[in-house]
C-alpha cells in the first residue's frame, strides 16, 4: 500500500451563509452540488486559474470530486471539493474556491463554508455522524477552529465533529 499524499488546507471561510452571496449586492443565490465530471475539466484547469490539478483529483479511485454550482447556472463552477470515505469519517483531501471568488475582488461570499457544510450531511447519509476530517495549513488552524467550530486533534489534522456538523448543516441546508 502507498504512502497518502497529505495537502495542507488553506481554504478561507469568508463568512458563513444560507447559500452563497454576492459581495458587492449581498443578492443570495441558492446552490448546487453535484459530482465534477471530465466535461466539466475543461473550465478548472491551471491555464484558467485553478490552483490544484482537478483531473489528478478525478482520477483517483478512492475519492468522489464535488462541484458548487448556483441553481439554475450548472455551467459557471464556484468551488470544488475532493473527499474520501473512511471507515467511520469522511477525509477532505482538497477544497477550492474558484478564481474568482477568491481575494479582494471575490464575486461570491460562502463557497468554502457551503462545501464544507455538504461534506458534513454527506457524513450523517453515510452514517458516521457528520465527522469530517482534513489537514490546515498551520496558520489557519484557529481560523478553522473559530469560523467552523472544527477541533484541532494535533499536529495539522482538524476535525469536525457531529455539533459542529450540525450547526454547519442546519446554516446551509435548512429552509
Amino acid at each position: 500500500m502507498g504512502r497518502k499524499i497529505i495537502n495542507y488546507l488553506d481554504f478561507a471561510v469568508d463568512k458563513l451563509t444560507r447559500s452563497i452571496e454576492n459581495a458587492v449586492t449581498g443578492d443570495r443565490f441558492l446552490t448546487e452540488i453535484t459530482h465534477l465530471t471530465n466535461v466539466d475539466l475543461k473550465q478548472v484547469s491551471k491555464k484558467k486559474g485553478w490552483e490544484f490539478n482537478w483531473k489528478m483529483e478525478l482520477n483517483y479511485n478512492d475519492r468522489e470530486v464535488y462541484k458548487l454550482t448556483i441553481q439554475n447556472n450548472p455551467d459557471i463552477i464556484q468551488g470544488l471539493m475532493s473527499l474520501r470515505m473512511e471507515d467511520n469519517y469522511i477525509y477532505m483531501p482538497l477544497i477550492e474556491s474558484a478564481p474568482f471568488n477568491k481575494g479582494q475582488g471575490k464575486i461570491y461570499l460562502g463557497t468554502p463554508g457551503n462545501l464544507v457544510a455538504f461534506a458534513c450531511r454527506l457524513s450523517f447519509q453515510k452514517g458516521f455522524a457528520g465527522f469530517v476530517s482534513f489537514h490546515s495549513k498551520t496558520q489557519l488552524i484557529a481560523h478553522y477552529t473559530k469560523t467552523l467550530g472544527a477541533f484541532h486533534f494535533g499536529g495539522h489534522l482538524m476535525i469536525i465533529n457531529t455539533d459542529a456538523a450540525i450547526k454547519l448543516v442546519d446554516k446551509y441546508f435548512k429552509s
